[in-house]
């Protein structure tokens, strides 16, 4: 594993991030999917940093990557659907947007930081303005300085 891809920051809404705490709280170590739109997301890497974008704009979480699965989004749906926060099939669809490619995210040992970062920190420690919307990978170091 190239110490360049330690960890990748996935951008996530306020919702479903509140969504995927309430799953956790129920069923603590078991493996969890995030679904994101047609085909994107880490390969390979280490860590997982849940990013919750506006009005929150702050690292919540981690998790340890799984892998990355992509394709197909109902076989995507049928194998990996369980995992997801999502109620059901008509909610999946309807995030989708119509999109017929998928990407699950799976992780395990999902976290909330006691300490969030702040966007404020992140600027200054990845010496960007904004996370880009497909997320960002970041070396070992990075990580530790922000502290997750």
């Amino acid at each position: 594993m190239a110490q360049e891809n330690y960890a990748f920051i996935l951008l996530c809404d306020e919702k479903w991030w509140n969504r995927l705490c309430e799953q956790n709280r129920k069923s603590q170590n078991q493996t969890k999917s995030f679904v994101r739109r047609n085909l994107r997301g880490p390969i390979k890497t280490e860590k997982l940093l849940f990013y919750v974008k506006s009005p929150v704009k702050q690292i919540r979480g981690t998790a340890d990557f799984v892998e990355r699965v992509a394709g197909n989004s109902k076989i995507l749906w049928n194998q990996y659907g369980k995992e997801t926060c999502l109620k059901n099939f008509r909610e999946y669809r309807s995030f989708l947007h119509g999109c017929e490619k998928a990407t699950f995210i799976r992780f395990k040992n999902f976290k909330e930081l006691e300490n969030p970062v702040p966007v404020e920190v992140m600027k200054k420690v990845l010496g960007i303005l904004k996370i880009p919307r497909g997320g960002k990978y970041i070396n070992r170091e990075t990580a530790d300085e922000l502290r997750v």
